[in-house]
C-alpha cells in the first residue's frame, strides 16, 4: 500500500488530520459495517478512499466515487483490494447501471451541491429495490447559524425539516440519528463484555437525566429505504474509540502553546516593567510616550 497522503484543504477530509473531525469521519463509516456487511456498496464523494477502503474490510464489493480525478488517483494507488474500484465521476451523473448496488453510503455530500432532488434520485436509480442509503449532513443551525461559522466549501446547508422533506420525496422509510462529538468518562466492568449501559447526563451543573440527552446534534445521519425490514437492525446508538486518543496528543499540544504563549508574555511583561522601573531608561520611554 503506497504512503501517499494528500494535504488537508478544508475541503476534503484526509486521514492525516487530528482534531475532531477525524473522530466524526472515521466513526460515520465504521456506524454502517452491520448495513454493508456482505454487500454492494457505493461509496458517493469518496475523497481520498480511506472510508472506501475500511467498508470494503466488510462489503462484498466497494466502488468509490468522487469528482476531483487527483483524489481518485490518489485512492487508486493507496487502497489496493480486489473487492475495491475508485472510479472518477459527478455524483449527479455516475455512469453505473441502475439497480447496481444494495447500499449507497453518502457522508458530508449533500451540502456540497446545490442539486439535492437530483441528488437523491441518482442515489434511488443506483439502489436496488430494497436498498438503503445512509446518508448525513451538518444541521444548519447548529453548524452555521449558533456558531456564525461559514465554510467556504458548503454550497447549500439544511435545518432539519428541509432535509426531512428531501428524504421524504424518495424513501418511505426513515431512521434518523445524531452525531455530535461529546467529551465522556467511562467507567467498565473489566472481567465482562458490555452488554448493558448506564447513561448520566447532567444538564447546567444540577440536574441529571439518565435517559436521553438535551443536546442538537451537529450532524445528521440517516438510514433509508423503501422497504421496512432493511432498517430492523439499527442500534440505538454507535459509541467509537481509538486506542491512540489522538485528539488528546492534539488538544495537549494546543494547552502546551497557549501556556507557552502565556509565560511569553509575562516574561514581557516584567522585562518592559522593569525597564520603565529604570530611573533614566524610564524616563526616556515616558518621554517617547507623549511624543
Amino acid at each position: 500500500m503506497s504512503q501517499q497522503k494528500l494535504e488537508f484543504t478544508g475541503e476534503r477530509f484526509v486521514p492525516e488530520c487530528e482534531r475532531e473531525i477525524w473522530y466524526e469521519h472515521y466513526h460515520r463509516y465504521l456506524m454502517v459495517s452491520d448495513l454493508v456487511a456482505g454487500k454492494k456498496v457505493l461509496d458517493a464523494a469518496c475523497g481520498e478512499g480511506y472510508g472506501s477502503a475500511l467498508i470494503a474490510s466488510f462489503a462484498d464489493k466497494v466502488v468509490g466515487v468522487d469528482i476531483d480525478a487527483a483524489s481518485v488517483k490518489h485512492a487508486q494507488q493507496r487502497y489496493q483490494s480486489d473487492n475495491l474500484k475508485f472510479v472518477c465521476a459527478d455524483v449527479l451523473e455516475i455512469p453505473i447501471p441502475d439497480n447496481s448496488f444494495d447500499v449507497v453510503v453518502s457522508f458530508e455530500t449533500l451540502e456540497h451541491l446545490a442539486e439535492h432532488s437530483k441528488l437523491l434520485s441518482e442515489y434511488k436509480r443506483l439502489l436496488k429495490e430494497d436498498g438503503v442509503l445512509v446518508i448525513s449532513t451538518p444541521d444548519k443551525t447548529e453548524y452555521s447559524d449558533k456558531t456564525g461559522f461559514n465554510n467556504e466549501y458548503h454550497v447549500k446547508e439544511l435545518y432539519r425539516h428541509e432535509f426531512k422533506d428531501l428524504l421524504d420525496s424518495e424513501f418511505s422509510q426513515q431512521v434518523w440519528l445524531g452525531q455530535k462529538l461529546m467529551f465522556t468518562s467511562t467507567i467498565w466492568q473489566l472481567d465482562s463484555g458490555l452488554n448493558t449501559v448506564k447513561w448520566h447526563h447532567l444538564e447546567d451543573n444540577e440536574k441529571v437525566r439518565e435517559q436521553g440527552m438535551s443536546y442538537s446534534p451537529m450532524y445528521y445521519v440517516v438510514v433509508a429505504s423503501n422497504n421496512e425490514q432493511t432498517l430492523a437492525n439499527i442500534y440505538d446508538s454507535y459509541l467509537f474509540t481509538e486506542q491512540a486518543e489522538t485528539v488528546y496528543g492534539h488538544y495537549h499540544a494546543v494547552i502546551r502553546a497557549h501556556i507557552k504563549a502565556e509565560k511569553d508574555h509575562q516574561a514581557l511583561v516584567e522585562k518592559q516593567q522593569k525597564w520603565m522601573n529604570h530611573p533614566i531608561i524610564g524616563r526616556m520611554i515616558r518621554w517617547f510616550d507623549r511624543g
